[in-house]
């Protein structure tokens, strides 16, 4: 007696899932996107860019390059316990004793 009263009971809740979704996807189409008008200028940006993270390889192992585009950017480097954050400076390309543009290798150094 109990498997003819169960069955119903399943085939009432699966309508009632079935009516919900069918409700939800018939609002989602009714949804239409704010109409702006045409006359709304383009916009521009005129800040530099801000930081960006780009995967890169380094003596063979992959790194992610911070580039900072602007002199007022910070970079906040937090180490585990135990390791300090150390940076190195050095000539840009292959040759280190290079007079020019310089870039810093920032590690977290165990202590």
């Amino acid at each position: 007696m109990l498997k003819f009263s169960i069955r119903p009971a399943i085939a009432l809740l699966a309508a009632g899932v079935a009516l919900v979704l069918i409700g939800w996807s018939a609002l989602a189409r009714s949804a239409s996107p704010m109409d702006y008008p045409a006359s709304v200028p383009s916009l521009i940006a005129t800040a530099p860019a801000p930081p960006v993270l780009v995967p890169a390889i380094l003596n063979g192992e992959p790194i992610q390059v911070l580039y900072i585009t602007r002199a007022e950017d910070t970079v906040l480097v937090r180490c585990y316990p135990g390791y300090t954050p150390t940076l190195s400076v050095r000539a840009m390309g292959p040759n280190p004793a290079a007079e020019g543009q310089k870039e810093g290798v920032l590690t977290c150094a165990g202590d």
